[in-house]
């Protein structure tokens, strides 16, 4: 994955297992934080950072036309906020991506998976907010 220095804006490439962790701008030496926000993700890329990742990973499955959708993104960014350097949080749009949505059987949107080391740890349908998100995470990590 790409991700762009906040000092010099310089892209750096980032290997999937170390976007939870900090590292330093290939170009300027300044610290590159952890991911802090939720990344959108194409199939290639998810498969990418699933596999890779060591952290948990909290995935939404969403569509832009879905109202509990629009109302769960906000909880979606607190979580990926309050857990950075400890988890990721990736989004998968459903209709840009709906081979993923099919491989994860996913009927009903949003949709929220938890995977720790390449495996499904917790799924649910329906809207919660982002205490919850975290408490599945944070469950994931001390499993």
């Amino acid at each position: 994955m790409l991700r762009s220095c906040r000092h010099c804006q310089k892209r750096n490439r980032v290997p999937a297992r170390h976007l939870a962790h900090s590292g330093k701008c290939g170009n300027c030496g300044e610290p590159i934080l952890p991911m802090a926000e939720p990344i959108n993700v194409n199939e290639a890329d998810f498969d990418q950072i699933v596999k890779g990742a060591k952290e948990p990973i909290l995935v939404d499955f969403w569509a832009s036309w879905c109202g509990p959708c629009r109302m769960a993104a906000p909880e979606v960014q607190k979580v990926a906020t309050e857990m950075a350097g400890r988890a990721l949080v990736l989004k998968v749009d459903t209709e840009q991506c709906p081979t993923l949505a099919s491989r994860y059987r996913i009927s009903g949107i949003p949709h929220f998976i938890v995977f720790h080391e390449g495996r499904i740890v917790q799924q649910q349908a329906g809207l919660v907010d982002h205490r919850h998100m975290r408490r599945w995470l944070e469950q994931a990590a001390a499993a």
